[in-house]
């Protein structure tokens, strides 16, 4: 559910999280990006930094600029307003995977989960659009969604400490890649061979907050190929 208004949560002397719905939704996440593009193109003074989320943003700030009263002000009055700031069409993009086997661990499990074939499950993956709901959790790793409700799936009870760069994972109704390796506790059900995060390059990733994503199969042998 939308709120009517933000709600507000301290965190330490230099930061305030903006609440502005209780459950993960298109439209509360439409909301989340709306007002992140607001207050970045505001340029307000002592705002130092800025971080979107699925149902929430979190501010940091100065608090010898700007007092928090007047950032709670200023956030109050950009909501009060319904602001919609203009955002440019997203562009589709397309993701090679190579599901199973080794790159895919728990692809068949998965399958025996919801009593489908292999074959149906990476229909039903690279038949959707998926939104890019948010970045974080490393660098680069975007939360997707939604999954169809057939592939609704509960994390692993016991992570993994290493998943490979480009894992490709569901996780209740979302679908997530690894842009580098890292401990995680998402179903993996395939991996990609592009490479998600460099920061040598600005950005450092093409996947962003509100971008498009599809996903579609390639064999081992294009994967081996594949050139980053």
């Amino acid at each position: 559910m939308l709120y009517q208004n933000p709600e507000y949560r301290i965190m330490g002397d230099r930061g305030l999280l903006v609440e502005l719905g209780d459950d993960i939704s298109p439209e509360v996440n439409q909301s989340v990006r709306e007002l992140f593009i607001t207050l970045k193109g505001d340029r307000i003074d002592g705002v130092v930094e800025i971080t979107p989320g699925y149902r929430s943003l979190l501010v940091i700030y100065d608090p010898l600029t700007i007092p928090l009263t007047t950032l709670r002000g200023t956030i109050d009055n950009i909501q009060r307003t319904n602001h919609h700031p203009q955002f440019s069409t997203p562009n589709l993009i397309k993701i090679p995977v190579v599901y199973g086997g080794k790159y895919g661990p728990d692809l068949e499990w998965l399958a025996e989960y919801h009593k489908m074939t292999i074959k149906e499950v990476i229909r039903l993956h690279t038949g959707s659009t998926y939104k890019v709901y948010m970045v974080g959790f490393m660098p680069g790793f975007p939360y997707m969604g939604e999954l169809p409700e057939e592939l609704a799936t509960p994390r692993r009870e016991t992570p993994r400490t290493a998943v490979p760069q480009g894992s490709v994972g569901i996780a209740q109704k979302q679908t997530g890649i690894y842009p580098v390796e890292g401990p995680g506790g998402w179903r993996i059900i395939g991996r990609t061979p592009l490479r998600l995060f460099d920061p040598l390059k600005s950005p450092p990733t093409p996947l962003k907050m509100g971008g498009i994503v599809c996903f579609y199969t390639i064999n081992e042998e294009e994967f081996s190929r594949w050139k980053p």
